[in-house]
């Protein structure tokens, strides 16, 4: 079993999949409109927003996988313009996080990446970015979650992270996503 550190950040990448996957499943059941309606957050709209964390997880897993995408990543604010493009480019997006995170060694959090940032090269520790990069997606799920609340449809509960004894409620949702409690927490 993955233990530590290794094993936090397979979590979180985990966690942070899920979180994807509800917010997601919620906003499936907006009309077009209300995905694209003008709201009040940083980016205007839904689509704008869930479509930026979508972009900017390209650019940052990119570079995680040593990749020199760089800002090509946000050539299109928009890659998706409705849920049903969005959904399943960001599961995509979250098992390539995940399968980095399964991947880490003690060693590797303490590597140097380098990220292509077109007139410069920002040299990050891996640790350091995976932890930016889990708390942008918070922040602006946050701020998705919030216009929900403003729709017909009843944002879904984010704020959780895998409660043992609330392991039945998320079982579904695991299943879906083709997890299980030990793929978490065991590896497995």
């Amino acid at each position: 079993m993955p233990s530590g550190l290794v094993q936090t950040f397979r979590a979180f990448a985990h966690n942070n999949g899920w979180a994807n996957h509800r917010l997601l499943t919620a906003c499936a059941n907006l009309s077009q409109a209300e995905f694209e309606a003008e709201r009040k957050s940083f980016f205007p709209s839904l689509q704008a927003t869930l479509n930026h964390l979508y972009y900017v997880d390209l650019f940052y897993i990119d570079a995680l996988e040593g990749g020199w995408l760089g800002p090509k990543a946000w050539a299109n604010q928009i890659p998706f313009p409705d849920v049903a493009g969005l959904k399943p480019a960001q599961a995509a997006m979250d098992r390539r996080l995940i399968a980095h995170c399964d991947a880490l060694t003690p060693e590797k959090l303490d590597e140097t990446v380098r990220i292509n940032r077109d007139t410069r090269v920002q040299n990050e520790r891996r640790d350091r970015l995976l932890m930016h990069l889990f708390q942008h997606q918070i922040h602006h799920r946050g701020q998705a979650h919030a216009m929900l609340s403003g729709t017909s449809v009843a944002p879904p509960q984010l704020d959780e992270f895998f409660a043992t004894e609330e392991a039945p409620l998320r079982a579904s949702e695991f299943a879906e996503l083709g997890w299980t409690e030990a793929t978490i927490w065991r590896g497995e």
